[in-house]
């Protein structure tokens, strides 16, 4: 049995640090109309992520295109946990956010938003993200999830999505119970938990595609033939861009158009991260290699439209594990 951390404690000592941040509030001081009114400032807010070095610099370019089209100013606000942009958003203190599909599962009860949009990784791509669960290049004691059982296990954090909340509702899936079969090490990051596996403390690790297929390799911590792909989880949606109701509905409008209409090659070309452009990865296929602005945390090709119907998957994940997290909000 894993103690749990106590995400509660630490997510109220966010929440108060991000609404002291964010000040009165723009949400609660502009009214509520959804029919018009008048919008002085949004605030934009997003939270570290392991894919992102400069976390405010990967997210200029969609923030600069809303300044753009919107004609006021947005501000930027890089907040210390999901939870955190959760309850900020309940309190109206944040207009427009990106957080783990999971956390808009638990928000989407609490806060009055809606997601807007979902990031697409290339072109032609699926508007999320898989699990794997990768064993060492030289173990070939495990084939399935059935054959997990037995063995220790590296999960990424008891809130990650791809990292422990959907591997544990396919393991159950597949007859493995996690608190009486395996072994569990929690190791609070995809990189971690494959550094872990490669030192021989876990014998399968449960992390994002996106580290094993690109951001691992590319940093030279992963190298060809290391880990064995044994498990592919169905698609899990990706992370969205999420969008307080007590805006007015043509504000809202024109941020969906605003995001959904950008591409990372063609932000480049307008100039939204002058100086700052990246190469466009292989996956990107004809535009691998071309100049491009990051959208996001991630290396984002582009967004498409998102509903509260993109993240059922989700609800069927809570269905399954009756994870404390469904319904405590960590």
């Amino acid at each position: 049995m894993v103690r749990k951390p106590a995400l509660g404690v630490v997510a109220a000592g966010a929440a108060i640090a991000l609404l002291s941040a964010c000040g009165p509030g723009p949400g609660a001081t502009r009214g509520a109309s959804a029919g018009g009114g008048r919008t002085d400032e949004l605030v934009f807010a997003a939270i570290p992520s392991e894919q992102s070095d400069d976390l405010e610099a990967s997210f200029a370019p969609i923030v600069a295109a809303l300044r753009k089209d919107l004609g006021v100013p947005v501000r930027f606000q890089a907040v210390t946990s999901n939870a955190a942009v959760v309850e900020a958003q309940v309190a109206k203190r944040v207009d427009v956010a990106v957080y783990g599909a999971f956390s808009y599962y638990l928000a989407r009860s609490r806060a009055d938003v809606e997601p807007v949009a979902v990031p697409l990784s290339a072109p032609g791509g699926d508007p999320g993200a898989y699990a794997y669960g990768v064993t060492r290049g030289d173990d070939k004691s495990i084939a399935s999830l059935k054959d997990v059982a037995g063995k220790d296990v590296c999960f990424t954090d008891p809130g990650s999505t791809t990292g422990y909340l959907q591997p544990l509702a396919s393991l159950r899936e597949a007859g493995v119970d996690v608190d009486k079969d395996v072994k569990t090490v929690f190791t609070h990051g995809h990189d971690t938990a494959v550094a872990s596996l490669l030192a021989g403390d876990c014998d399968i690790a449960f992390v994002g595609d996106v580290f094993i297929d690109q951001l691992l390799p590319a940093r030279g911590q992963l190298k060809p033939g290391q880990v064995n792909k044994v498990w592919t989880s169905p698609l899990i949606p990706g992370p969205p861009i999420v969008v307080g109701r007590w805006l007015p509905q043509d504000v809202r409008g024109k941020i969906t158009k605003t995001v959904t209409g950008l591409t990372a090659t063609g932000a480049a070309s307008a100039g939204l991260c002058e100086g700052k452009e990246i190469k466009g990865p292989k996956n990107w296929g004809r535009y691998a290699g071309a100049a491009a602005c990051t959208l996001g945390a991630s290396t984002a090709w582009t967004f498409v439209k998102a509903t509260d119907a993109t993240y059922q998957p989700i609800a069927r994940v809570c269905e399954i594990t009756e994870s404390e997290v469904c319904t405590s909000g960590g």
